[in-house]
């Protein structure tokens, strides 16, 4: 697990430890701090020692999700902790009966409901993929590329779906062959780049990344409708060539512009040049 200078979250002024799990790209916060933030007890430990047993004894498999990781305490030393990563923690605040821990539940109740509406009407998910981006302030024109390119990746996870891709690493290692052929690097080295953690990265592409981007799948997809690969490997071979074709783009726009299209830019440091320049 790589260490991450921001190991230290802040809810409503109490502090809650947290480590980054650089390969599987997730927060894992401190039990005990978000018990005692929660303020569910004057003695957190022993709450959470508890809950905890009262949620083995009822079969529940949140307590083995958790991990034991080394935080540092308030000597400085640092010592094994209970420590779990956001969704886990979201099962946990649910069984702890806080005024605090309403709107976590609250929030945890609506995106299920908004889950099942999208899933009848999947127009829903648009308008309300919309309407977020447009709330974080992402132009309109931004916003138009990106819903398209989610309708592309789809149209590509169903093409290999078909030619035998079922597997979540499997869908992985192609999406890191496209990148890499097109932009030279694979996702997680494109999200250091950018320096990026648990978001997205198309959601922090500019619009001639998110084009190439599109062009690569969409090419990637149309070769494979028309040589239908039957193994993995071939689905490789496939994905490498449907990326280079938008690489070969790539380097045709930057010899033209003299410029790099892979940015540094993510949406933060967009929206903080944009507060520069008023």
């Amino acid at each position: 697990m790589k260490k991450n200078k921001k190991q230290v979250a802040i809810f409503e002024d109490k502090k809650i430890r947290r480590a980054w799990d650089d390969k599987k790209e997730l927060w894992y916060f401190s039990v005990v701090d978000v018990v005692g933030a929660l303020g569910a007890s004057e003695d957190p430990r022993n709450y959470w020692k508890v809950l905890k047993n009262r949620l083995k004894q009822e079969g529940s498999e949140v307590v083995t999700r958790c991990n034991q990781l080394k935080m540092q305490a308030t000597d400085g030393k640092f010592y094994l902790t209970d420590a779990a990563d956001t969704e886990t923690m979201f099962r946990i605040i649910q069984s702890i009966p806080s005024p605090k821990a309403e709107p976590f539940k609250l929030w945890l109740a609506r995106v299920g409901y908004e889950r099942i509406e999208e899933t009848e009407d999947p127009e829903k998910a648009i308008q309300r993929a919309l309407a977020t981006y447009l709330k974080k302030g992402y132009s309109p024109s931004w916003v138009d590329l990106r819903l398209k390119s989610i309708e592309i990746r789809k149209d590509l996870t169903n093409e290999w779906d078909t030619h035998g891709v079922k597997k979540s690493d499997e869908f992985a290692i192609l999406t890191d062959d496209i990148s890499f052929a097109w932009a030279g690097l694979k996702t997680k080295d494109y999200k250091k780049h950018k320096d990026l953690k648990k978001e997205n990265l198309r959601d922090n592409m500019t619009n001639l990344e998110l084009v190439l981007n599109m062009l690569a799948e969409t090419a990637t997809t149309e070769i494979s409708k028309k040589r239908e690969p039957k193994t993995f490997p071939e689905n490789r071979q496939v994905a490498r060539e449907g990326g280079g074709i938008a690489g070969n783009a790539r380097k045709q726009i930057e010899a033209k512009t003299e410029k790099p299209i892979i940015s540094k830019l993510n949406f933060q440091k967009t929206q903080e040049q944009k507060k520069l320049k008023v």
